[in-house]
């Protein structure tokens, strides 16, 4: 059995890496990720073909490497990045899906979305311009979702002539700043995604630069945030009861293990009710296995005909989260219109979805200083915040320090199902100033959990 869980190890640290890019507008991301696809021969023949044809087009004789990401009509119209574009692509050493996130203040929510699967982010910056807001909001966001690695890449240093001081004096002040954010790992490259400087293959314009490039960072940098090693946890999707003649008292739970391993005999607690079994068979892709982890889909059985239904969560007897209607926690605000103390919401959490009301927004987070401003009574669009908020129904969330899977939560409008804000349970990187649950709900009839 152990072997299995190693098996699953080695597979996530060698093998996959999920990462996103992010930066302020015209940092030259999507030249970037277009550079490290067509260095590591990850682009076929007739999308190279499409750009060099677009870029004649527009009067350029080299190829525009950003047309690579940017499909949109929209995003090449403009030159910049809206939405967040997924690649995919493979070395010899290790496969990759990446995230290519906007650059633009508006789009900070699409950076979450983004971010918010990611094991490392690659936060780039102008070498002209420096350390600027968005790349604090950046940094902070990388810090909010506990991505375990941050790249600093420091772009257009053919345009600074390649010098130390220039890029050294940037990432003093980057790693500083994320460093007070709590981020684990913060590695400095200093790079041209225009001339191909450090992105695939070293520079030789910057012999005083000792590490490695972007690509052979991505390669060998260690994935810590391995599943199978978390507090186990298994969402239940749906109940699987054919009742027919072959199988005529089969009752199964199907769903995605979210985190950890479960063996077949281990006792295990169903919440929110609380009621305990041990899980008498597991199935996976058809066969009975002794053993599951994540984030494998599969069926449990339990010994005992005990009510389960969607959106109960099942974990270790020895091990399992506490259980509350009051869920504190720091929040980006992704919708247009505000999120307001007294709304009343539908919260999701894994499969669960359940009414609630926000009882009090205790501050705002001001990225100039790392500050918090109490009180504000709402949050906009894209706004980092922290937030209490009161559930009808009891939910079963670790701290999303815990785990980035069963931390998290989305607040939906009821009225017509748009996503209003993502959320991540319990501390934030930085404590909230003075912030303490105030504000009472307005005009609770009916919500008054």
């Amino acid at each position: 059995m152990t072997t299995h869980i190693q098996h699953a190890e080695q597979l996530s640290t060698t093998t996959l890496l999920r990462f996103a890019t992010a930066g302020s507008v015209d940092d030259g991301k999507s030249t970037l990720v277009g550079r490290l696809l067509h260095d590591s021969k990850s682009v076929l023949t007739d999308q190279l073909e499409a750009v060099e044809h677009a870029s004649r087009s527009r009067g350029q004789e080299a190829p525009d490497l950003a047309l690579l990401t940017d499909g949109l009509r929209a995003e090449r119209e403009q030159g910049i990045t809206i939405d967040v574009a997924y690649r995919y692509f493979a070395t010899p050493r290790r496969r990759f899906i990446l995230a290519d996130t906007p650059g633009h203040v508006q789009y900070t929510r699409n950076m979450v979305t983004g971010a918010s699967t990611a094991e490392l982010a690659v936060v780039l910056v102008d070498a002209r311009n420096g350390v600027v807001e968005q790349t604090r909001r950046h940094a902070a966001v990388a810090a909010l979702l506990r991505v375990p690695h941050v790249v600093l890449a420091v772009n257009k240093m053919d345009l600074v002539d390649y010098v130390e001081p220039v890029f050294a004096a940037i990432a003093e002040e980057f790693t500083a700043y994320a460093a007070s954010l709590g981020v684990p790992e913060i590695t400095a490259i200093p790079i041209s995604a225009l001339a191909g400087d450090n992105v695939v293959e070293p520079s030789a314009r910057m012999d005083w630069y000792g590490g490695p490039t972007v690509l052979e960072h991505l390669e060998t940098v260690p994935v810590s945030h391995d599943l199978t090693a978390c507090h186990a946890r298994f969402p239940v999707q749906y109940v699987i009861r054919p009742q027919t003649a072959e199988h005529p008292d089969y009752r199964g739970y199907a769903g995605q293990i979210a985190a950890g391993a479960f063996r077949v005999g281990e006792a295990v607690t169903v919440l929110p009710s609380g009621r305990t079994s041990a899980i008498a068979g597991i199935d996976a892709l058809g066969e009975s296995v002794d053993i599951a982890w994540a984030p494998q889909s599969v069926t449990l059985r339990l010994a005992d005909d005990i009510d389960v239904s969607r959106g109960d969560l099942i974990a270790p007897a020895d091990d399992a989260p506490a259980v509350t209607q009051d869920i504190e926690a720091t929040v980006c605000h992704v919708a247009d219109q505000p999120l307001s103390v007294g709304q009343r919401v539908l919260l999701k959490h894994t499969t669960r979805t359940v009414k609630a009301i926000v009882k009090d927004i205790p501050s705002r987070l001001t990225l100039d200083d790392l500050s918090q401003h109490p009180a504000p009574g709402q949050l906009v669009a894209n706004d980092i915040g922290r937030v209490v908020v009161r559930t009808a129904e009891p939910l079963a969330l670790d701290a999303y320090a815990d785990s980035r899977r069963t931390g998290s939560f989305l607040l939906i409008d009821p009225a017509d199902g748009t996503t209003l804000t993502a959320g991540m349970a319990g501390a934030s990187f930085t404590a909230a100033a003075g912030a303490g649950p105030g504000a009472a709900a307005a005009d609770d009839a009916e919500w008054d959990f």
